[in-house]
This record gives C-alpha cells, sequence and structure tokens, in this order.
C-alpha cells in the first residue's frame, strides 16, 4: 500500500452536489415500558445533529484534508440553519439554495442504550425554482473543482442531473456519482457510479456468480459510458470494474457497529484520492481501507486522514 497522498490531498478542490440532510439523534435510557402502548419510554439524556446525505460526503472530504464546496438545497428553517453552522464548523464552503416551500429534509433517530428505537423522517420534493437555481449556481463553481461529486438520495436535488454531467464533462471535470433508484440511464456519461449491493441488484437484477455479476457490471459500465463502475458489497469487501477488468478488495473491517453513511465516506475517498492523482485501483483501495474504519463507529461519521496513515 503506497503512503497517504498528504500533500496532494490538500491542494484538491472538490464540488458536492446532492442532497442534503440533517442527522439528529437523540440517545436516552430505557427503563419501563409505557402504559399508554406496548413501547419503550425512552429518558432523552444527550442530543446531537450531524451532517447527512450530501452534506456527510463534504464533511468526510474535509477530514482526509481536501477542500469541499457544497451545494443543494435546504428549507429555511432551524434545521436548514443547523446544517449551515454544522457546514461551516466542519470547514466546509457552503453555497447552499434556500426553498421557503419545504422542510429542510431532517432524519430523527432516537437511541436506548445505544440501540436505534426509532426513525423519523422530515422530507419534501424541492420546487422548480429551487432547481432552476441549483443548476445555475452549478454551472458557475463546475469548472473551478478538480472532480464533482453526485450524492443522490432521490430527495429531488438531482432531478436534472442530466444536465450537471453534461456541463461537468464540458468542462472537462470527472463525475463521481452515488446512485439511487432502477434508472440509470440518468447517470450516462459520468466517470464512475458507485452502487452498492443492492442499488445493483435494482439495476441490473439478481447475479448467479461472479463470472455472471461481471459481466452484468461490464454491460451497465459500458452502457452508460463509465471509465469505472464500483459496487460495494458490505462484508464481501467492494469490486472494481474498469476497462482493465475486474479488481475486488476485501473488507478491511474488524466489526460493523452501523453501516449509516458508509457509502459517503467510500464516495468523498474516491474523489480525494482521484483529485490528487490515484488511479481507480489506489482510490478504490484507500476507499475500502475508509470504509472499514467507519462502521466501526455509530451514526453518520468521518475518517479522518491521521486514521488512514
Amino acid at each position: 500500500m503506497s503512503r497517504f497522498p498528504e500533500e496532494a490531498v490538500r491542494k484538491t478542490r472538490i464540488l458536492v452536489i446532492g442532497d442534503l440532510m440533517l442527522d439528529r439523534y437523540w440517545f436516552g435510557d430505557v427503563d419501563r415500558i409505557s402504559p399508554e402502548a406496548p413501547v419503550p419510554v425512552v429518558k432523552i439524556a444527550r442530543r446531537e445533529d450531524r451532517l447527512g446525505g450530501a452534506a456527510n460526503v463534504a464533511r468526510n472530504i474535509v477530514a482526509l484534508g481536501g477542500h469541499a464546496t457544497l451545494l443543494g438545497i435546504v428549507g429555511r428553517d432551524e434545521a436548514g440553519r443547523s446544517v449551515a453552522a454544522l457546514a461551516s464548523e466542519s470547514g466546509i464552503e457552503a453555497d447552499c439554495v434556500e426553498d421557503e416551500s419545504l422542510p429542510t429534509t431532517l432524519k430523527m433517530r432516537v437511541l436506548g442504550r445505544q440501540q436505534q428505537l426509532l426513525r423519523v423522517d422530515f422530507e419534501e420534493h424541492p420546487s422548480a425554482a429551487s432547481l432552476d437555481a441549483l443548476s445555475r449556481q452549478a454551472e458557475s463553481l463546475i469548472a473551478s473543482h478538480d472532480v464533482l461529486v453526485l450524492s443522490d438520495y432521490a430527495k429531488g436535488a438531482l432531478d436534472r442531473v442530466e444536465q450537471l454531467i453534461a456541463h461537468a464533462r464540458q468542462a472537462g471535470v470527472p463525475v463521481l456519482v452515488d446512485p439511487k433508484g432502477a434508472t440509470y440511464e440518468r447517470y450516462h456519461g459520468a466517470t464512475l457510479v458507485t452502487p452498492n449491493r443492492a442499488e445493483l441488484i435494482e439495476a441490473v437484477g439478481r447475479w448467479k456468480s461472479e463470472e455472471d455479476l461481471q459481466q452484468r457490471a461490464q454491460e451497465l459500465r459500458g452502457k452508460l459510458e463509465l471509465e469505472a463502475l464500483l459496487v460495494t458489497r458490505s462484508e464481501q469487501g467492494m469490486t472494481l470494474f474498469t476497462a482493465h477488468g475486474r479488481e475486488h478488495f476485501p473488507t478491511h473491517a474488524q466489526e460493523v457497529f452501523d453501516v449509516s453513511g458508509a457509502g459517503d465516506t467510500v464516495l468523498a475517498t474516491l474523489a480525494v484520492m482521484r483529485a490528487a492523482g490515484e488511479d481507480w485501483t489506489r482510490s478504490a483501495d484507500w476507499a475500502n481501507r475508509a470504509g472499514g474504519i467507519v462502521v466501526g463507529k455509530l451514526g453518520t461519521s468521518i475518517v479522518t486522514a491521521e486514521e488512514l496513515k
């Protein structure tokens, strides 16, 4: 394994566009069952907000030493203000569109004794005017960055993803996509796409063997005109498909505590390493190591350059 390219990483400028979220955690103790219904009563002892979705990708980029510009849509509400404050604290240059007609996407989790008991989601689709504003800001920002990262959580910020990819291609900027849904034609012309196992099954169907997986993955890569396709496979590690063939990276995870946000860490590490001049194989190797570290942490978390060294 090569040394962590610290100096090259510090020079990277990465634009992250996608669905912004606030991950809210309420931690407490459970000592009794409610007399009103057969549910636990959680006495909240601590609250914590973290950046989620595309914002968590940007947070991971900064933690690795790169420069991240973040573009997305938030509501004009308390959660939106929290996203802006957390981004600023993390060293992210946030350039977000405010949409008065929707709430900021919020995932609120209630945990008792470190076990998740409940999740409540607040989300709505952004307006056409907000998408127009996002497109204008994206066009003004893409050319000044080394890599464009598109973090798709199907909340609506990337409804016009085809335009973003086309603009980046015109500017000669590589595009890395974390996809959602079965319609992968939307990502045609991207440089790399990083589906997880379930997402790839949705796109190409179930495979019967590694050879079958390779054939389906390479067909998808060719159809979308991608340089690379990286499939994250949980406890099986990850597999990279390029014009040179297939490379597999076994998992580095010692203990899997929480997989939420692991795809964000993998995507961020890929973007940073690619922007720093690493090839796809080395970039995927670093991303695999980062993913193995982050699944040992609770909730949406980051991996730092120090941990990777």
